[in-house]
């Protein structure tokens, strides 16, 4: 269930870790799904027989860009931003993948409100989020992420 945060109370928020998400599966299926879609097909991604060979990992493991496509579907079950009309991707900044994230894997991620600065009609948001996988010992990506919320 999300945490909802007032959007006037969101400036007094900054520094805050307001919300972790839900656990989200990231099996063989998703990441050959998402191999499809982007065209990215190396076989550290698709192919288990010879990552079991040859990777240093043991198995398949997610893109990175997965991992951060997954982004704005984790920040919704982790927060609610009432009386927020429209929130837009803005982009991001500084990107790490720490540890690898083996196919089958369930996620989770930490957001925590690192500035919330004015811009026309709204805010925006940079928060600071890690991603972790169940029973890591390393986050699978640390990032910050901004968001122009409107009002």
């Amino acid at each position: 269930m999300p945490v909802t945060i007032p959007f006037d109370g969101l400036p007094a928020l900054v520094g805050t870790e307001l919300g972790v998400s839900s656990w989200f599966e990231v099996g063989q299926q998703r990441i050959d799904t998402f191999a499809e879609a982007t065209g990215d097909r190396q076989w550290i991604h698709v192919d288990p027989q010879r990552c079991a060979r040859e990777s240093p990992f043991g198995g398949p493991v997610a893109h990175g860009f997965l991992t951060l496509s997954l982004l704005p579907a984790m920040l919704e079950s982790a927060l609610a931003i009432d009386g927020m009309r429209m929130g837009l991707n803005y982009g991001l900044d500084r990107v790490r993948f720490p540890a690898p994230l083996p196919a089958g894997s369930r996620v989770r991620s930490r957001w925590t409100l690192a500035a919330c600065d004015p811009v026309d009609g709204g805010v925006q948001l940079t928060w600071s989020v890690t991603v972790e996988a169940e029973g890591g010992g390393k986050p699978v990506c640390a990032a910050s992420f901004l968001v122009r919320a409107f009002a």
